[in-house]
């Protein structure tokens, strides 16, 4: 979630004598390495990317990318990390030196990272209700639509992460029912002023449909690598040059970030449904919902509306109360490894 860095380009000066240089080059598996010298690995296999993380320190990285990213903010030359024909991940003894060095370095207070803001997306509203369905409840026929079960799991989680964070800004892009545009949603989410170290989350709720009407489950969606964007400002970047660099970094944390905050959404949806619904996985899709927002983001989709078990569970309010506690666990969780590691990612 590196929004801005504070580079320092002196490193590429190295860059062409670094490319010719010559070693004895000793390659190592990385996931081996890492676990014996108690570093955590984040590794995203669809973009070759990857973090390293201990002590509070994050190293950045690419697969065939000779440049790292330490802590969000400066740019290293290292060797770069290889991935051989089994799909195992190696880097050379130098690559390993290095970074161990730098996560045995002091971290100053002031670069402490925080989750400042968590925005809500209530998915449809308005004239746009999304999916619907007629359910009989007490020997009555209702309708059940989209646009009322994402705002009633939002307002719960809403309500639940003002209570928990009191110094955080949680935001929704709807609370009543009005209709907004993708444009609109994408515009919210761009607009959350922050503090220089200062992170936001984007979490998009929904329910879904489909012609078998057997299709049961909830499932966390992530933006795919696949779609490119323009995550940071051309002009804050001091050499022009640089920028598709980085910002294809920043977009690679971004989906890693994304994926890890699926996967403790998804975790705390398991423990809080139990047995009353099923966990569909997490997925990525170049389509995903406000796909241009410059943070790491995730849908939600609570449950099939075309179930008519399933439609009766979400139409429950008890039933929605349980699915906003799983989605804020997940996301509590999330938080906590964000600030107790001292920032998983950078700023806006």
């Amino acid at each position: 979630m590196c929004f801005r860095f504070k580079y320092f380009f002196t490193y590429f000066i190295f860059l062409f004598i670094y490319s010719f240089s010559s070693f004895a080059v000793e390659k190592l598996n990385l996931l081996s390495v890492a676990d014996e010298k108690g570093i955590l690995v984040y590794w995203d296999s669809l973009s070759n990317s990857g973090i390293l993380e201990k002590n509070g320190h994050q190293l950045s990285f690419q697969a065939g990318q000779k440049i790292v990213l330490e802590d969000c903010k400066r740019l290293v030359l290292l060797d770069a990390p290889e991935i051989d024909s089994n799909g195992i991940l190696y880097v050379t003894r130098t690559f390993l030196n290095k970074a161990e060095t730098f996560f045995g370095t002091e971290k100053p207070v002031e670069d402490v990272y925080k989750v400042e803001a968590i925005l809500i997306d209530p998915g449809h509203g308005g004239k746009d209700p999304g999916a619907q369905s007629n359910i009989t409840v007490n020997g009555k026929t209702v309708t059940i639509r989209e646009k009322d079960v994402n705002l009633e799991v939002a307002n719960y989680l809403y309500q639940r992460l003002k209570t928990a964070y009191p110094d955080k800004q949680i935001l929704m892009t709807r609370n009543k029912d009005v209709y907004l545009t993708l444009g609109q949603r994408t515009e919210i989410a761009n607009s959350v002023k922050l503090n220089d170290n200062g992170a936001i989350l984007y979490v998009s709720i929904h329910a879904n449909s489909s012609m078998d009407k057997s299709a049961s489950g909830f499932e966390v969606w992530y933006l795919s690598p696949g779609y490119r964007r323009q995550v940071l400002n051309p002009s804050e970047a001091t050499d022009v040059s640089l920028q598709p660099i980085l910002n294809a970094m920043t977009e690679e944390e971004y989906t890693t970030e994304s994926i890890l905050i699926a996967k403790f959404i998804t975790d705390g949806l398991k423990t809080s449904l139990g047995s009353l619904s099923n966990s569909r996985g997490i997925k990525a899709e170049e389509w995903f919902v406000v796909r241009n927002a410059k943070m790491p983001a995730v849908l939600i989709e609570t449950g099939f509306l075309t179930n008519e078990k399933e439609a009766k569970l979400l139409y429950d309010k008890s039933y929605l109360k349980k699915v906003s506690d799983g989605i804020y666990n997940g996301l509590a969780a999330f938080v906590t490894h964000f600030e107790r590691s001292r920032g998983f990612t950078g700023s806006n």
